[in-house]
């Protein structure tokens, strides 16, 4: 009992001298307590620490229901307690009872004295279960920060409110228009309908299709070669900042360790934040039975409505530290010289850059109907739309995962929207409409495709209804959008972010249309539509999927992934799935906006990341 935390482990072989030098070195540089660098800089499990301090007589005790007096929490901020894996609970027999993951951490021990007059009762307590007190505790300030910044300082960028009143009379008065025109001249005005929703429809696809070929004479990634990857000194890379937000992934903490262990990146210059809900007890606990070392920090987020994965990036802005900053999800698997990649290029690139966007694509694309679909959208997406969005300088809507920030930029533009579900696509527009750019490199990140229909629906319905909801936060002053990202812009987001949801909740009824003429005697349809405007949406409907099988042939051939050209044509059927998400997003948009449908991951079988194509 009497050797310090550093001497037992060193005396029992579970660190060497050697470590405790880089560790101590480690804290002097910057200025991490010894127990944070020991428990996250992959050192030790957390085993092993308590299976030592169990052996040396310490004892740890259960906290969850440790009382506290608020008056004693007031005086410490979070920020420090959770840096030293600490925190002074309430008063008693005259001493200040305090909880402690290191009792020997005499920085701690020496402000309990100075900011109490009292010295410590110390209660040996699990890093984990101090983590999540003090989050839950002391967290308040800082979530409601990253619930509502955004919205206190540009509430106009904010998707708090769905509707506008002018958008709900705009809409209600359009709704009242088409109800007037259908009582007074049925046959006419459903003309008018189908012609306009057939015009749009096809106008959509045909703008899809002109980027996408002025995106295949543009290569918009930017090469860092592996020579300038091997140049990089690793003394002068920065800290990066790495969040990977998780909810009820404990099947696959394991996995993520594994795949950022693979990261060629010091170790000590990686920030790694593993951002957990204060009620997910299945993820904490599955961080807890590790085996083995961890190289990352928990950040405990406590409960405030909405439970979005943007809320809790920007609460986990508060405990980053890093120059650079990017997303992971729990099952992404991206190259190992990404980090080193992003670096350099941020260094060749003009200031303006805030934002460097890697591709992704997928690890199991062979493994059923949904996956190679999946991966032929993500592909056309990556190799030609992008290009193209570049090309006209139109505003990039951004990946949820694999987006590189300069961190102080990233602040300045207000961190994510906690109130849009696809906060990425969002985070692009404001950006641009700032004058910043985005860059795509060289570098891929693979990830799980949906290969389970429900699960496809719920994530994919989630993505269109952020599309809506990015579409009506920027439409709110049109006059406005249009001056700050100019006309190109202005017609390339309307067409691209909003036209979007709008053209696969119109693909159905043109299809239908279709189906009927095929199957159905139709002397009472063409009573209703004639000849030529029945025509004219079948011609659109085909010309459509047509263009969209050839987009995703295009994909085929860039990516060498021959074995998928024949699921291309079955786009028209790919197509029906989103119109289901879409009708299914535009429902949620209207009765719960914030609502975030939990995508389920680690449900492929297939586990091995393919070779990246030079």
């Amino acid at each position: 009992m009497e050797m310090s935390i550093p001497e037992l482990l060193i005396h029992d072989g579970f660190i060497t001298e050697a470590d405790q030098d880089k560790i101590d070195d480690f804290s002097r540089r910057s200025g991490l307590s010894y127990i944070k660098i020991l428990l996250n800089f992959g050192y030790l499990s957390r085993k092993n620490y308590e299976r030592s301090l169990l052996n040396a007589g310490y004892e740890f005790k259960q906290i969850r229901d440790e009382a506290y007096d608020l008056d004693i929490l007031a005086q410490t901020d979070l920020k420090f307690a959770d840096a030293h894996l600490a925190l002074p609970l309430r008063v008693e027999k005259n001493k200040i009872v305090t909880l402690m993951a290191n009792p020997s951490d005499e920085l701690f021990i020496d402000y309990i004295k100075f900011t109490y007059d009292m010295e410590p009762q110390i209660i040996l307590a699990s890093d984990l279960d101090i983590t999540w007190l003090s989050h839950v505790l002391l967290g308040q300030k800082y979530v409601k920060s990253a619930v509502f910044d955004l919205h206190n300082r540009d509430p106009e960028s904010s998707a708090l409110t769905t509707f506008t009143t002018p958008q709900l009379v705009f809409t209600f008065g359009i709704i009242t228009a088409v109800a007037i025109g259908l009582m007074l001249s049925f046959v006419n005005t459903s003309i008018i309908i189908n012609v306009l929703l057939s015009a749009f429809f096809l106008v959509s696809i045909v703008f899809k299709l002109f980027l996408a070929l002025v995106g295949s004479r543009f290569e918009l990634h930017q090469a860092v070669t592996r020579q300038e990857v091997r140049q990089v000194i690793d003394d002068d890379l920065p800290v990066y900042t790495i969040h990977l937000p998780v909810y009820k992934e404990d099947r696959l903490i394991k996995k993520l360790i594994w795949n950022l262990q693979s990261l060629d990146y010091p170790r000590e210059k990686l920030d790694i934040k593993l951002l957990i809900e204060e009620d997910d007890d299945k993820t904490l606990t599955a961080v807890r039975d590790l085996d083995f070392p961890a190289v990352f920090e928990v950040i405990v987020v406590p409960f405030h409505m909405p439970k979005t994965k943007p809320k809790a990036c920007n609460y986990g802005l508060h405990f980053s530290r890093g120059q650079y900053l990017t997303i992971y999800d729990a099952e992404d698997i991206p190259d190992t010289d990404q980090l080193k990649k992003v670096v350099t290029l941020f260094n060749k690139l003009p200031v303006n850059y805030v934002c460097i966007q890697c591709a992704l694509n997928y690890f199991n694309r062979g493994e059923n109907f949904l996956t190679r679909m999946f991966t032929l959208e993500y592909s056309y997406w990556f190799d030609y739309m992008l290009p193209g969005l570049d090309t006209f300088d139109i505003p990039i809507p951004l990946g949820g995962t694999s987006n590189h920030f300069k961190f102080e930029f990233l602040m300045e533009l207000g961190g994510w929207d906690p109130f849009n579900v696809t906060e990425d696509a969002d985070l692009g527009v404001r950006a641009y409409a700032k004058g910043y750019k985005v860059a795509i490199i060289n570098s891929t990140t693979y990830e799980e495709a949906n290969n389970e229909m429900f699960n496809w629906v719920r994530q994919r319905s989630r993505w269109i209804k952020g599309y809506m909801q990015t579409h009506l936060v920027h439409m709110r002053n049109p006059v406005k959008l249009w001056k700050k990202l100019g006309w190109k812009g202005f017609l390339g987001f309307n067409f691209f972010i909003g036209a979007t949801p709008v053209t696969f909740l119109v693909y159905p009824l043109l299809l239908g249309i279709f189906l009927c003429y095929l199957i159905f005697d139709l002397t009472s349809i063409r009573s209703i539509f004639p000849d030529w405007v029945l025509f004219m949406s079948i011609i659109n409907l085909m010309v459509g999927n047509i263009l969209m099988i050839y987009v995703n042939m295009m994909a085929v051939f860039k990516r060498r992934y021959y074995e998928l050209i024949l699921f291309a044509i079955a786009n028209p059927i790919y197509w029906l799935l989103h119109s289901w998400a879409a009708y299914k997003a535009l429902y949620q948009l209207i009765v719960k906006p914030f609502y975030w449908e939990k995508t389920d991951h680690g449900l492929s079988k297939i586990n091995n990341q393919p070779a990246p194509a030079e």
